[in-house]
């Protein structure tokens, strides 16, 4: 009780393992966080190589996704803000590959992958 139904499934998830924690139910050390993680991503893994049930698969992601917000929790990053920071980074590296690309004269759908890989890890050498 106490978190908003209406907030994002993110920030939600945060919440709910910070009220279950108040109330005593939470891990001891980080590493016990962390194998649960993996244990989630082997879970996902057996799910998708199965390919019974898309229900299944989105369980075990969410599942994953659950896992890890608790693991940034443990270990003191929030995971509202790392996220936005990979997405602006994503935004940084992809705009940069996509200007090097014009900029030859060629258009994002006249290259192959690892042509874009190419000015991907360039813009990663550079620190965007």
């Amino acid at each position: 009780g106490g978190v908003p139904k209406g907030l994002p499934a993110l920030v939600k998830a945060l919440r709910m393992q910070e009220k279950a924690r108040g109330a005593g139910f939470d891990w001891e050390k980080p590493e016990q966080v962390w194998e649960k993680v993996q244990e989630n991503l082997n879970e996902l893994h057996i799910e998708v190589e199965s390919k019974e049930s898309a229900e299944k698969i989105e369980g075990e992601f969410g599942d994953l996704l659950f896992a890890l917000i608790n693991y940034g929790r443990f270990i003191g990053i929030n995971p509202e803000n790392a996220l936005e920071k990979t997405n602006q980074k994503f935004l940084r590296r992809f705009n940069y590959m996509e200007e090097k690309i014009t900029s030859g004269g060629k258009s994002l759908a006249d290259c192959k992958l690892d042509e874009m890989d190419v000015f991907w890890n360039e813009a990663k050498k550079k620190g965007l």
